[in-house]
């Protein structure tokens, strides 16, 4: 099987279930946020791997063939929805973490170790990803699929928490933001 088709030359694409769209429409730029915040969970894993990590990068390939599919063939094409037990983990590892970590009575700026960096990373694409999310929701409402507002929201709060504890583990000190 060859990797290049050369259906999408022309700038469209097909979703699945063969409904062609612009290369820019809004949901193939939604997919591909998903898909890059999936890829910087991959990189994240190279510094600091867990189970739940694992099975985040499993709910977001979930949540972006969801997207890449229109809501009506979900169940024709037996497509998996975003399990609603993932927020659950997500709140009680972020809960387990704040636990050792000092209350926040500042700013802190984005750094500290390789690790840190790369959750602060997929912190950020979680966010562009939940506001692109919103804006579709705002545009097609009926195409978004359950728990994937609250699960990239969710998501994002996590990987602050845990850039803040794999400083922790490593002795690195949080950087106040000073004004």
């Amino acid at each position: 099987m060859k990797i290049y088709t050369k259906t999408g030359d022309a700038g469209q694409t097909s979703l699945i279930g063969g409904a062609r769209v612009s290369k820019a429409d809004l949901r193939i730029d939604l997919y591909g946020e998903v898909d890059e915040l999936n890829s910087y969970v991959g990189y994240l894993r190279g510094s600091f791997d867990n189970e739940l990590l694992e099975n985040i990068q499993n709910q977001l390939f979930c949540l972006g063939s969801l997207l890449a599919c229109e809501k009506e063939n979900h169940e024709k094409f037996k497509l998996p929805n975003i399990d609603s037990s993932i927020v659950e983990k997500l709140e009680k590892a972020i809960d387990e973490m704040n636990d050792s970590l000092d209350p926040l009575k500042n700013f802190i700026l984005p750094s500290g170790s390789e690790g840190a960096n790369r959750s602060h990373l997929c912190r950020v694409i979680a966010r562009r990803s939940e506001r692109k999310l919103v804006n579709f929701l705002n545009q097609v409402p009926d195409q978004i699929p359950e728990n994937s507002v609250i699960f990239l929201n969710r998501l994002s709060d996590y990987f602050f928490t845990l850039s803040r504890f794999i400083n922790k583990s490593e002795n690195i000190d949080e950087t106040i933001w000073k004004v």
